[in-house]
């Protein structure tokens, strides 16, 4: 079984590339290979390759709100699993981590600490504008709560270049100083914010609190400090597999929609303000 992944470009791969490595992990445990395909294919990537027989099987990743790829899937021979979820109802196997439910949850862990007042550090706009329902469904629900509980929210968008970033961080903190905690939903992001907060002589929780999202191998990587929801995407990604490989078995399954519960794990980085 050939297994297409579709993922977006490298300066936005860092989460994306734990979701193939754990694909190809699961795909080979079962006798199965890999075959990769670039989301700048599209659509027609897509029927290319399931038309040509190459594949008996196709895993879809970073998948849009609304998604013109999704129909390439519906029209293949083969079954398809989604990694993520359309807002549109579909009849394709989807399993993704409940990203809303994880924006919510770091929003009240902030709030029962009592803070009111937080810098929203979030994925480039590029993300957004390429309409990624993750992205969106973190940062909906991160705004949608904080208003619900009368917090005031700073978003700073991050950037792909980490000179940049460092530099719009930097302002974000010379700019709210009344900010007692950071949320953090960018993996690049992430590897820098240890150093510059090291620069800039700043405690991690004493002088600011800091929760994230991020996935769990990123984490381990670069040994992250911080209280977090990891994304699962080891378990996700090992899901969509065996849903695929059942779905080959049993083609008249019905469809299942599973999303993963998202669990905080405190490691310290967040106090009562």
């Amino acid at each position: 079984m050939g297994l297409i992944v579709p993922f977006i470009p490298e300066e936005f791969a860092p989460a994306t590339l734990q979701y193939v490595l754990s694909a190809s992990e699961t795909a080979r445990s079962l006798g199965y290979d890999i075959l990769m395909v670039s989301q700048q294919e599209g659509d027609a990537g897509i029927t290319r390759i399931t038309e040509s027989g190459l594949v008996d099987g196709v895993i879809m990743l970073d998948v849009r709100r609304h998604d013109d790829r999704i129909e390439a899937l519906e029209r293949a021979e083969q079954p398809s699993v989604l990694v993520g979820m359309p807002d549109d109802v579909v009849a394709i196997d989807s399993v993704d981590l409940d990203f809303s439910e994880a924006g919510r949850k770091l929003v009240q862990h902030l709030h029962d600490r009592g803070h009111h007042s937080i810098i929203f550090l979030t994925l480039p706009d590029q993300v957004f504008t390429l309409d990624l329902g993750y992205a969106w469904r973190f940062r909906e629900a991160v705004l949608g709560l904080a208003s619900e509980l009368g917090m005031a929210v700073r978003i700073i968008p991050g950037d792909a270049d980490p000179q940049v970033r460092a530099r719009i961080i930097g302002a974000a903190l010379d700019a709210n100083t009344d900010a007692t905690a950071m949320l953090v939903h960018n993996d690049g992001a992430l590897a820098d914010l240890p150093m510059l907060f090291l620069q800039r002589g700043l405690s991690i929780p004493r002088d600011l609190s800091v929760v994230s999202l991020f996935p769990e191998r990123f984490g381990r990587m670069f040994s992250l400090p911080y209280t977090a929801i990891e994304t699962s995407a080891t378990a996700v990604t090992a899901r969509a597999v065996n849903l695929l490989a059942a779905r080959i078995e049993n083609p008249e399954r019905k469809p299942t929609r599973e999303l993963f519960t998202p669990e905080i794990i405190d490691r310290g980085s967040s106090r009562t303000a």
